[in-house]
């Protein structure tokens, strides 16, 4: 009877297990992890809980995201702070920052990155690289534009194993996990190798359209500062193989350097970018004059460029006020507190100025990922 007893309860157990599966998939971790505490097979207990958690789970795995920058020059601390910038906000994601640097400032990249690694328990990867530029003109790319800016031009060559980067100059700041941008490498289709931001969304105040005497993308022309990169694909489209013929033949009519180069190589091949909004790439062009980012009013700004010196200089209390409230947060300490909320009190007082006056839609990204991530506990 004690065997017969045993057989009826195990297959009402076993029944009650199946009811339960067809009713709703997702319990599989739960009805076996339930079981596998008391049973076992012969000699080999089967695995406990927490070893199958791995196995039956519903969590997306997180998404790899490869962030990279080039520095050259005293633009050490500045790009620390856009790393942190990325760093704060990317725990959806497996962020691989590549830096890109002078042999001698490397260590402090080294020294910085390790120390916050682990205070972060290992949450992001880095490398360093040197400078490379071609043997062929080395001397005259470095000194295009900013010191080391057009390194990026030849990263497809530099970066060999890895297939696609989210580029950024020193002079950026996120203002929502770089996985917000990277989304859009699903957006692209199969012949675009990039994604980047329109240079401006006015032709009254736009640059290209007015002054250029070369070739740029569309109506207003790119700005590079915040480009997607897929270096499979530009590998594969001979990407380096246009760059000294561009730059042999328009280099007297240039003024932004490597990003004039993208403009012309994008003009000819426009089939070859995905075009984001301004939000990804604000600039003090869009609010100086009069707000002109329709995106960044409605859904707040993702991306914060301080291009030509905003983050440093007086001319944009804005945007130096949020540099300043990244700048003092300390690694690991409660975003709420010591970012968003200083850096809400830094906005207010700019409110006078005509980017300051529209400084809540600086703060929508934070608030939302703040919010979402519970740290007001």
């Amino acid at each position: 009877m004690k065997l017969q007893y045993r057989v009826f309860l195990f297959l009402l157990v076993l029944g009650f297990s199946f009811l339960l599966l067809y009713k709703d998939p997702s319990l599989v971790g739960f009805v076996i992890s339930s079981n596998v505490q008391t049973q076992s097979i012969g000699s080999k207990p089967l695995k406990s809980k927490a070893e199958l958690s791995t196995v039956y789970t519903n969590e997306r795995p997180k998404r790899d995201v490869v962030l990279s920058v080039v520095v050259c020059g005293d633009r050490v601390a500045e790009t620390l702070v856009m790393i942190k910038s990325a760093v704060i906000f990317s725990q959806d994601s497996s962020l691989r920052i590549v830096v890109i640097a002078d042999p001698q400032i490397i260590p402090n990249f080294e020294e910085k990155l390790t120390e916050w690694r682990h205070m972060l328990n290992g949450s992001f990867e880095y490398e360093t690289h040197p400078i490379r530029f071609p043997k062929n003109g080395g001397d005259e790319w470095r000194k295009l534009f900013k010191p080391c800016a057009s390194q990026r031009l030849f990263l497809p060559s530099l970066l060999t194993n890895i297939d696609s980067v989210l580029y950024v100059d020193t002079d950026v700041l996120f203002l929502t996990p770089p996985e917000s941008v990277w989304k859009y490498f699903d957006s692209m289709n199969s012949t675009q190798l990039a994604a980047l931001a329109p240079e401006h969304e006015d032709p009254n105040t736009g640059w290209y359209n007015r002054f250029a005497r070369h070739p740029f993308y569309g109506k207003l022309g790119l700005n590079s500062g915040v480009m997607l990169m897929n270096l499979t694909r530009m590998r594969q489209f001979q990407w380096e193989k246009y760059l000294v013929p561009i730059y042999k033949e328009y280099k007297l009519k240039m003024t932004w350097g490597d990003q004039d180069i993208i403009n012309i190589i994008f003009h000819f091949h426009p089939e070859r970018l995905f075009v984001y909004d301004c939000s990804y790439n604000y600039r003090s062009d869009h609010c100086m004059y009069r707000s002109v980012c329709s995106q960044a009013e409605r859904h707040g700004v993702n991306v914060l460029h301080g291009s030509r010196g905003t983050f440093h200089n007086e001319k944009q209390p804005a945007f130096k006020a949020i540099f300043q409230a990244f700048e003092e947060y300390q690694i690991g300490s409660d975003v709420y507190q010591y970012l968003l909320l200083p850096m809400e009190s830094y906005l207010k007082s700019t409110s006078t100025t005509n980017c300051g006056k529209m400084y809540e839609m600086f703060l929508k990204q934070i608030q939302e990922y703040v919010g979402d991530r519970d740290y007001f506990s």
